[in-house]
């Protein structure tokens, strides 16, 4: 994939600026801490689950080995992002190479991808959804890779997106964006189609349990599940799948801190791992 740019207008634009959140030194060292700690909360509860389901033979199970995989992909996942953001708050120029960007919005829509089918997927397609989330967003990527930009290369975001990317480019891009828009809105709402649907069918089992106390004890485990899960879908939806929808300048970077940060350090609270009696 070239994604170093060719022609006269690419070779204008050698990096680009990511303005992040503009506030003061010392707001920016505070926000810098807080996603740290954030930060490193994310790595080491997803590690923790990584760990304990290799090394407790209880559970080497499917369902278990699931757990763990989407786990180590929550690790990528924050990893495709968070550090460059950190490096940002403290950094003067706050800037990102070309090819880092591209690389970054690749890996990123790739991860988050990957995360939409995995939770609900059963052992054996495991590796159908890694290869599929890291093919699925490279036809956009390299469409908007090869986009002239002539410049300004200021991005108001702390992360490269495909929109703020296709607001830069020097010339009208609609098959770029059509493309882009297309394969983000399919992979998000057939992903959460089916896993509506899977809820669904967890209800309907729930309901036909004979105890009250396990019908309230599976209530109360999937309705934590589901909330994180339309915690991540709605801001997702808002940002990738509302066609023509106006925000803010900060809004987006809101919304994104929650599917990028948010759930991502919720997960390994709300999936946690309970051994076998």
């Amino acid at each position: 994939m070239n994604i170093s740019g060719s022609g006269f207008y690419s070779e204008s634009v050698h990096e680009f600026i990511l303005l992040g959140f503009p506030c003061s030194r010392e707001i920016q060292v505070i926000l810098f801490m807080f996603f740290c700690i954030v930060y490193l909360l994310t790595l080491m509860g997803n590690g923790a689950i990584i760990c304990a389901v290799c090394w407790d033979q209880k559970l080497h199970t499917p369902m278990y080995f699931l757990l763990g995989n989407f786990a180590f992909l929550e690790i990528w996942y924050v990893n495709s992002t968070v550090p460059n953001t950190l490096v940002n708050f403290l950094s003067k120029t706050k800037a990102i190479s070309f090819t880092g960007c591209f690389l970054q919005l690749y890996f990123f829509f790739s991860m988050g991808s990957t995360e939409f089918m995995t939770g609900q997927c059963c052992i054996n397609l495991v590796i159908s959804c890694w290869v599929c989330g890291f093919l699925w967003y490279l036809v956009p990527v390299i469409l908007i890779s090869q986009l002239p930009f002539c410049g300004p290369n200021v991005i108001d975001h702390f992360v490269c997106d495909s929109g703020p990317l296709l607001t830069l480019s020097c010339a009208p891009a609609p098959m770029s964006k059509l493309t882009s828009y297309t394969l983000s809105s399919l992979i998000i709402l057939l992903s959460f189609l089916f896993i509506l649907i899977s809820y669904t069918l967890v209800l309907l089992a729930v309901l036909r349990l004979p105890s009250a106390s396990s019908r309230h004890k599976a209530f109360s485990t999937c309705g934590s599940h589901l909330a994180v899960v339309l915690l991540f879908y709605g801001t997702i939806m808002v940002m990738h799948v509302s066609p023509g929808s106006s925000h803010s300048t900060l809004m987006p970077k809101i919304m994104t801190l929650f599917y990028a940060m948010v759930t991502p350090l919720f997960n390994p609270l709300i999936y946690k791992v309970h051994k076998h009696e």
